[in-house]
This record gives C-alpha cells, structure tokens and sequence, in this order.
C-alpha cells in the first residue's frame, strides 16, 4: 500500500499505563488507516481504547502513558512529507504547529470542552490567532463565517455569548467551528453526537458530512453507535479490548461481519423491525433471579384495560424568570413547561413518553415524584391499597405513595452517593420506611443484587469499583427495594453502551413481567422505546401531541412532529439511510412549518385531542378532518 495514499497511518501502536501492580495495556498492535476525503469510524465499547488511540494522533496523552510503534501523517499541503508524530518531542513546536491547525478535534461533552468565561467568538479565533498572522478583523470575520457555515442562525450575535447561553446543539456547533477554523486535514470526532437528541443528532451529522465534502476533509470518526456508522462512515474499524477486531469498507462490514464481536453488537441494538415479544442480544446476558425477591411485595395482576393505575389530568407547570436590570427596572417573564398534559397508565404496561430535550417530559416526571409543584391539574395513583391524591398526599399518604412510585434515574454516576457502599445504598430506602430489622434488611440486599445480576459479594463495594451498566443496575435495585407498584424511568440507558444498553433493557423487561410492574418510561431514543414500551406518547413544547400504541405510532405516524422525529432516527442498516434532503431538521419542533390543522393560531378554533381509532389520539383543531388526517 503506497504510503502517499494515506493521510493517517497507525502502524502497530501499544499504549501502556504505568499503575500499582504493573502496566495497563489500553491498545495493543493497533493498525488503521485514514484516507484523504474519507470518514472512518472507529468503533467499539466504553473502555476498548478508542478515545486513547485518538489522543495519540494528537499527541495529548498523559505522562503515565507508555507509547510505542508509529502514527504517519501526511500533510497534503506538505506533498512527498510525512511525519511520524510519536518521534515528535512532546509539546514541542512541531506537534504544536500539526495540533488544531492540520488535526481538529471535537470532543463528547461540549459543556466541559468549551471555557466558560470566554464568548463562542473569543474560542473559535483563537486557534487562528495561534497559527495564523491574521489582523484581529480579518479573525472576527472569519470566525464568523465559521459560526455561519455550522449552522448557527445569527453568527454575529453568537460570537459574543457565552456556551451557557447556548442550547446542547448549539454548543456542540460551536466545538464543531473551533476544530474546523483552520481548515485541518484530518477531523478527529469523539462521540461527536452522544449527549443529544434524536433530531440535533440528525443535523450535526448532515453538518458533519457536509462539511468534510465542501472542504475536502479527512475525518477519523469514534462513536458506539452503528447507525450513526451506516449514515456517514467510508471504512469502519472495529476495536475490542484494546484489540482491533475487524476493519474495512462499510458495505463489506455491514453485509458480511466476520468476528463474533461485531454481529454480537449489531444483534444488541434495538430496531423498529423487532417482532413482538423477540429479545435484544446482549453480548454478555445478565440472569435476573427474581424468584426470592420481595415474593409478596409484586403487584396485582392488570383486570384489563380499564385497570388504571396512574391518572394524570390536565397539568400544568410554569416558570417565572426573573431578570434584573443595574438600575432596577425588574421584569418577569413566565415560562410554559408543561402544558395542559393528560394521560393514563394502565396496570402492567410500559408508557414511552418521547420528545426532544426541553419538551417539558423530565418535568412531569419530577410532578409525578413530588420534586416539582405544578400549577394546575390533578394525579390519582390507584394503587393496591385504593386511590391516592398524589398532589395533595400528606403524613401516612405520602409516605405510602413514596414507596409505591420509585424513579430510576438518567446518569448512574451522580444519582449514586460515592460515600456509601452498595449495601448502605440499597438498605436505605428499608431504613427510612422502617422495615424489618438489620437481619432481614441485608437478606433483601442480597436477594436485590441477585436479582440484577450482581454478586451478593460485591456489597461492600463503592459505586466507583463498577462499571455504568452495573450502577445503572444497583440505581434499578435500590428503586425496587420498596417493592413498588410503578417504576419512572427517566433516560436509564441513554449514558450506556449499545451491549450494556442491550443488558439493562432486558433486565427492565424480565422484571416487568416476573414482578408484574408498571413503567413510565421516558427517552428521546425512539428505538429503545419501541422496544420497551406497549403505548407512546410524544411531547413538544409541554403538550402530547400524538399518542398511541406502539405499533400504531412509530409505522404510520401523524403528527409532523412525529414524522419527524422518527425521521431522524440513524439505522444500522445500509438499505435505509437517512433521507438528509426531506428531513426538516431546523424545523421538527417550529409550529410555523407544520400543517394548519395542527398549528394553534389563538383563535376560537383550539387544538384538542382527536381519537383516530384505536387508541390513537393526536393533537389538532377541533373542525380538522378525521380521515385526512389519518392520510
């Protein structure tokens, strides 16, 4: 292979770790390639080294790191040249003058990537203002352009706010134009779409792409997701244990895996082609031993599908925002978070409640916990013990309700206390309630880490010794250590891996039937909530605007907003690529581009919900056509 070819060449690369107890091997004889113009992605778990080997290409690992083998680059700017960055000392001029000037990177979390004390402007030049001698106007409109060609609305406004300011997509963006203002040969993208939504994740890789052909850009892609792969990747290289298992061009990847490892990750992820009651494939299966736990603490068996458990009623929630100005002059503003929202959930079912970030769905979640006063409306819980007031529940009431509705939360890591170890984390909730005595409450914390999948040895062990999937695990046990009645899951798996997302979604569903549980389950991945969940309903702006049985609403959506959220969704599948052209990604949750029978204009004439059949209910106006709608 003609060395000049490729812009990016890893040639046998080790990277150690000196640690007590010998060396850490992150990435053993790794061999890739990039080629000029071309998107590989590498992909792989959490911990298979695919984040170190990137920060070998730029030459930002830390001093305990051990390198050795080769990393060519060859500048196309520099025909003929090609450098070996690991012979380059370390932050030297030479790697200083490759580092975000001919090698950009975007890393996962923009909030912690991006300075803020600095404006978006301030960041995005000041890679120019390293590399480049450029008057300080000329970098303004430069960088402005930058902000332009990214996609934000208004470039000259932005360069004077602060990340703060900027919403999750907008943030991301602005990494996007640091690590692009100098035009680098080689992008390197870490996770570049992880923390957002469906939609946001749409655009950023039709702006991803985009952008590596209008510049003629190499890019070096790291993510766990097979359908962002499918979309955008040239050549995939797949990474396991710090090994390299298996690498080459999409199709070949895609229509013929080879190692067990690849179609084991292809088989975890869940799709909108699985058939009733057919498993996800984790690659390493989690056996939930329900048998000796909490045997009369399971609920009632569902009397059919009028057997309600939680009724929600017209609630509402709004914020007041306070600004102050310096010479007095304060002024309100409120803010509609929750809308008017109604639902029921029936015994024993799972209710997907999706929308993009700030739809108003962790609101009513929190309403729901008692974590958040609304303004209006009313929830009854119809437990095993007859109806409760939830907003009004005091004394016995509430501390009935707080055992018989438990929430597991988005992130493992900050939702565990790093001070306590798994059995204090797990006894709690039995302390708090008086139950039993010190005796049988570790029994039950026993039986609860056998029922995850855990061993019962690990119980004196802190959070940090376990791995996400496993807190996510010990966070769903402590949730049913009160033997609840209905469980709200805000967001469990979207901070995990594709297999260990496989994991805990089996381990949700295995529970549900082997304790006959009830699910709130709350998610912007429309895939995973297609696979847990038997009615959906969307949010947009605090209202539901559709809502329907699975089947129902993910194949013959109605609602432009639905339409196109599940437009957005990436599938790891080369016959279905996302349709970039007829996407409306600017626009999915912007009223103006929807039909006028769904827009509220303020007149007489409100939205309310339709009854479509069978249990499909969309928001529009009153007089709209039952049947055109349905076309």
């Amino acid at each position: 292979m003609n060395l000049g070819v490729d812009l990016l060449r890893i040639e046998d690369v080790g990277i150690s770790f000196a640690i007590v107890g010998g060396p850490l091997h992150a990435v053993r004889r790794a061999n890739l390639r990039v080629l000029p113009g071309k998107v590989t992605a590498l992909v792989g778990e959490s911990g298979s080294g695919k984040s170190v080997l990137s920060q070998a290409v730029m030459g930002i690992l830390p001093n305990t790191a051990r390198v050795r083998g080769r990393i060519l680059f060859s500048d196309p700017e520099k025909p003929g040249t090609t450098q070996d960055i690991l012979q380059m000392p370390r932050d030297g001029p030479e790697i200083r003058a490759l580092r975000g000037s001919r090698i950009g990177k975007i890393f996962q979390e923009p909030m912690t990537s991006l300075s803020p004390l600095h404006t978006v402007g301030n960041q995005v030049s000041e890679s120019l203002q390293i590399h480049t001698p450029m008057a300080r106007a000329e970098r303004k409109a430069r960088a402005e352009d930058m902000l332009d060609l990214v996609g934000f609305p208004n470039p000259k406004r932005a360069y004077d706010m602060y990340p703060f300011e900027l919403s999750g997509g907008l943030r991301q963006r602005a990494m996007i134009a640091m690590a692009l203002i100098c035009r680098p040969a080689l992008l390197i993208a870490d996770e570049p779409t992880t923390a957002l939504d469906v939609t946001i994740q749409a655009q950023i890789l039709q702006l991803l792409r985009g952008l590596q052909a209008k510049l003629n850009m190499a890019m070096l892609l790291i993510t766990h997701d097979l359908g962002v792969v499918a979309n955008v990747a040239d050549e995939v290289v797949v990474m396991y244990h710090g090994e390299i298992m298996e690498a080459g061009p999409v199709e070949a990847i895609f229509r013929r895996p080879g190692h067990p490892y690849l179609k084991g990750l292809m088989a975890a992820v869940p799709h909108f082609d699985l058939k009733p009651g057919e498993r996800l494939k984790a690659l390493r299966e989690v056996p939930v031993n329900v048998g000796n736990l909490l045997g009369k603490q399971t609920a009632p068996a569902s009397k059919g599908p009028d057997d309600i458990v939680l009724s929600v009623r017209d609630l509402t929630k709004t914020f007041t925002i306070r600004k102050s100005g310096w010479f007095g002059g304060d002024h309100q503003t409120s803010v509609r978070a929750v809308d008017g929202v109604s639902f029921d959930i029936r015994r024993g079912e799972c209710l997907g409640l999706v929308g993009e970030s700030g739809s108003g769905k962790t609101t009513v979640s929190k309403i729901l916990m008692r974590a958040v006063t609304p303004s209006g409306g009313s929830v009854i819980f119809n437990g095993r013990d007859g109806p409760i007031d939830v907003l009004e529940a005091e004394g016995d009431a509430l501390r009935m309700l707080r055992a018989k509705i438990q929430m597991v939360f988005q992130d493992p890591v900050s939702s565990l206390s790093p001070r306590m170890t798994v059995e204090n984390i797990l006894s709690e909730p039995l302390e708090i309630h008086q139950r039993g005595n010190a005796a049988s409450r570790l029994a039950t914390v026993k039986s609860l880490m056998q029922a995850i999948g855990l061993d019962p040895r690990f119980i004196k062990r802190y959070p940090h010794s376990f791995s996400g999937g496993q807190r996510q695990r010990i966070g769903i046990a402590r949730a049913l250590a009160l033997g609840p009645e209905l469980l709200i899951c805000d967001e469990p798996v979207s901070a995990l891996d594709v297999s260990v997302q496989a994991q805990i979604l089996n381990l949700l569903k295995d529970l549900q039937k082997e304790l006959g549980l009830t699910y709130l389950f709350i998610s912007h991945n429309l895939a995973v909530v297609d696979y847990m969940a038997d009615r959906i309903a969307v949010m947009c702006g605090g209202r539901i605007v559709e809502l329907a049985p699975r089947e129902i609403l993910l194949r013959k959506p109605v609602h432009p907003y639905t339409r196109s959220l599940v437009a957005a969704v990436p599938f790891p599948d080369l016959d279905r690529p996302m349709d970039f052209k007829t996407l409306k990604l600017d626009s999915a949750s912007d009223t103006s581009t929807w039909g006028p029978q769904f827009r509220d204009e303020g007149d007489e004439d409100m939205l309310s919900p339709l009854e479509l059949g069978g249990g499909h209910l969309v928001l529009a106006r009153r007089t709209a056509d039952v049947s055109e709608l349905r076309h």
